[in-house]
């Protein structure tokens, strides 16, 4: 947020706007950052890049290394990561995505919606290397999410300008708002290079009682392994993991009934 931006929003609620802008700007899983890179990201004055940068250090939500004085996430980022984990029973799907992984010979995922991003949240692409956050147009996760949307999410039109990341993603709102009726219509989402060339991925929705998507579930591989003749074996995997993912992760009075 820039300074000219924060000044239109109310004094209390500027200060702590400002200081979770200063936590996104971790998101990307690069190096750390100094108060000058704060600074420039943010569009913030040096002397306000410093001052959140210290607040949020006192609080345990950034830490700084001694030699470099450059900041990262602190423990106390970590700590309210783990218990959110725990309090989405997100550690009751990681056994059910392994064992989905081992069966198909693909990545398994699970991923939830942030804005205009899907979140991968359990699964073999969580790694401390890998940044969890994935654009929604441009993926299958996303696209999921994006059919399936919960009621104030919003839809392509709500999504920022769409970057392209090889020939075949889609940059066209309309185009956009085309492929998610396909992906409604078939019942799940396809990604065939369309964040990276030699990646394709199917991915279908954990589904709520009002026909909402939680979740995205994933099975990400190249095509030699995910082939078209076999798309459907892998899709079938999925689903199912996909049902007893809602049984995990829902409240009962969450769930859609029983499958016949």
């Amino acid at each position: 947020m820039s300074e000219d931006a924060a000044a239109r929003v109310p004094g209390g609620a500027q200060a702590v706007r400002r200081a979770l802008d200063v936590l996104h700007c971790f998101h990307d899983n690069g190096p750390d950052l100094g108060a000058s890179d704060l600074a420039r990201r943010l569009g913030l004055s040096g002397s306000t890049a410093h001052r959140l940068a210290r607040t949020l250090l006192d609080a345990g939500f950034l830490e700084q290394d001694a030699r470099t004085s450059r900041y990262r996430l602190g423990p106390a980022v970590t700590e309210l990561g783990r218990l959110s984990y725990h309090q989405r029973g997100l550690h009751l799907a990681a056994p059910e995505l392994a064992d989905l992984a081992a069966r198909t010979g693909a990545t398994a995922d699970l991923a939830l919606r942030s804005g205009p991003h899907a979140v991968i949240v359990a699964g073999g692409s969580v790694t401390p290397r890998t940044g969890l956050r994935r654009p929604l147009h441009s993926t299958a996760l996303g696209k999921v999410l994006l059919a399936w949307a919960r009621p104030g999410e919003g839809g392509p039109a709500s999504l920022p300008p769409l970057p392209a990341f090889t020939d075949r993603t889609i940059v066209e709102p309309a185009a956009l708002e085309a492929e998610l009726a396909r992906v409604r219509s078939q019942g799940h989402a396809v990604n065939d290079g369309e964040s990276a060339y030699g990646v394709r991925t199917l991915a279908v929705p954990v589904l709520d009682a009002a026909g909402h998507a939680r979740f995205a579930l994933a099975l990400r591989a190249t095509p030699a392994v995910i082939t078209h003749e076999h798309a459907e074996w892998f899709l079938d995997r999925a689903r199912s993991c996909a049902r007893a993912l809602e049984v995990l992760l829902l409240p009962p009075a969450e769930r859609r009934p029983p499958a016949p």
